[in-house]
C-alpha cells in the first residue's frame, strides 16, 4: 500500500510540475483548479470546480479522506452535492480514519451520508485524500502547506493516475470496517422540532399550517424538510415519512 501511495505521489509531482499553469483548459489531462501563492488568496474557489465535477457523476464516486486539516479542503468531508447524487442513484464508497467514529460532528455527517445510501468504512490510516469519479476522473490535493492545507486541487484524466488511485482505494477498502447508520451518535437523530414537523406533515398538515404550529416561517419548514430528506436519503416526502416511521421517529405522536 505504501508503494502505491508513493507511486501516486510521483504521478502528482510529475504532472503537476508540467501543467502548473493550466488553470482554465477543461480538455487538458491535468487541470489545476487553483494554486494560490503563499500569502495570497486563490483566484477562484476550487470547491466550486470539484462540486461541478461531482454533479457530472453518473455511476460511482470513490472518496478517500484523511479528515485532518484537509477536511476544510474541497476533497474533504461530505457535501450537499453528495446527498443530491445519492438521491439520483450515484453509488458512493467512502473511506475515512477510525477516529471519525468518535468525533461527534464528523460521525454525524458521515452517518447521515450512510443513511442516505453511501457505503462508508473506516480504517486506521488513510494514506491520502482523493476522489475518483466514474472511473475516469481523479481529484487530488496539490501544493500542501506544512500544516497540511492544500493550496491547490488538481483534476487528472490520465489513465495511469486513475488506475493507481483506484488500486490504492481498493486496497484500503478491503481492510476497512463498515460504518453502519446504526452507529450514528445521538446528535444525528432528529430534534424534537423536526420530529414534530414530520408528524404534522404525515397527519396531513400543509407547509403553512405546520409553520404556524411550530412558530416558524414556511421557508424554514421547507428547508427543514429538505434537510430531513437528505439525511434519510429520501427522494420524496412520502418516502421520507416511511423511512422516518421505520426508524421509530413518528411513534410518539402516533401513540
Amino acid at each position: 500500500m505504501t508503494l502505491l501511495a508513493d507511486h501516486l505521489d510521483d504521478h502528482i509531482d510529475s504532472h503537476h510540475d508540467n501543467h502548473h499553469d493550466n488553470h482554465d483548459h477543461t480538455g487538458n489531462p491535468v487541470t489545476v483548479l487553483h494554486a494560490a501563492p503563499a500569502g495570497h488568496a486563490a483566484r477562484c474557489p476550487s470547491g466550486a470546480g470539484v462540486e461541478a465535477l461531482l454533479a457530472s457523476a453518473r455511476r460511482e464516486v470513490l472518496v478517500m479522506s484523511t479528515l485532518s486539516v484537509a477536511a476544510r479542503d474541497p476533497i474533504g468531508g461530505p457535501r450537499r452535492i453528495d446527498h443530491e447524487n445519492l438521491r439520483r442513484g450515484v453509488r458512493y464508497r467512502v473511506v475515512v480514519p477510525d477516529t471519525a467514529r468518535t468525533a461527534p460532528v464528523l460521525a454525524t455527517r458521515l452517518g447521515t451520508l450512510a443513511l442516505a445510501g453511501a457505503d462508508t468504512r473506516t480504517v486506521a490510516d488513510v494514506p491520502t485524500d482523493a476522489l475518483v469519479i466514474d472511473g475516469s476522473i481523479v481529484v487530488l490535493p496539490v501544493d500542501r502547506t506544512a500544516g497540511g492545507r492544500a493550496l491547490g486541487t488538481a483534476v487528472f484524466r490520465l489513465s495511469s493516475v486513475v488506475t493507481t488511485t483506484t488500486e490504492l482505494f481498493e486496497r484500503v477498502w478491503l481492510s476497512a470496517v463498515p460504518m453502519s447508520p446504526s452507529e450514528l451518535p445521538d446528535a444525528a437523530e432528529l430534534s424534537a422540532r423536526e420530529k414534530e414537523l414530520l408528524s404534522l406533515l404525515s397527519s396531513g398538515s400543509t407547509d403553512e399550517s405546520a409553520a404556524a404550529r411550530l412558530g416558524v416561517s414556511v421557508r424554514t419548514v421547507r428547508r427543514m424538510v429538505a434537510d430531513i430528506m437528505n439525511r434519510l436519503g429520501a427522494r420524496s416526502r412520502f418516502q421520507a415519512g416511511v423511512k422516518a416511521a421505520d426508524r421509530g421517529w413518528l411513534m410518539e405522536r402516533a401513540g
